[in-house]
């Protein structure tokens, strides 16, 4: 669902959509130059590449919001670069109210954008929230290698 708002105009995503819907224009200005231009640390993807990728990943984001518009690009790019089989990723885009129509973010607590929620059979291990503590690439090893972690809002 594409929804357009009369003040400010702009033109949001709403919904379960794919990388690909964020490769189309208007999105396309922002995600396709962001993905290009972000170098991850090589080392880590080196590690996370070497990893059992048995986990999936629910990423909540807005194509209104500025960090989302910088992590999410950089969250693909860092998922190209292991190989990462992009059918376990379900992107989820919400409103400025961090809602859709279908419920999607109801009783996972989604308080800022962009989310990106690991999973590993079913139960959430842990969540990048709004920004990265490190960086992208390094917090996500921590959160599929177990090690402690606590995102930009935890205590």
């Amino acid at each position: 669902q594409e929804v357009k708002t009369e003040e400010p105009k702009e033109v949001m995503l709403i919904g379960q959509h794919s990388k690909s819907d964020l490769q189309q224009e208007p999105y396309a200005t922002w995600f396709n130059p962001e993905e290009a231009s972000y170098v991850p640390n090589q080392e880590t993807l080196f590690s996370l590449r070497n990893l059992n990728q048995d986990y999936t990943i629910t990423i909540f984001m807005g194509t209104w919001c500025d960090d989302s518009k910088q992590q999410v690009p950089r969250f693909y790019k860092i998922l190209n670069a292991i190989d990462f089989d992009l059918s376990k990723v379900r992107l989820i885009t919400v409103d400025r109210t961090k809602t859709t129509p279908e419920k999607f973010e109801d009783g996972l607590n989604i308080t800022n954008v962009p989310t990106f929620i690991f999973y590993k059979n079913g139960k959430e291990l842990h969540r990048i929230v709004e920004t990265p503590v490190e960086s992208l690439e390094k917090d996500m090893f921590k959160i599929v290698t177990g090690q402690p972690y606590k995102h930009a809002y935890e205590n």
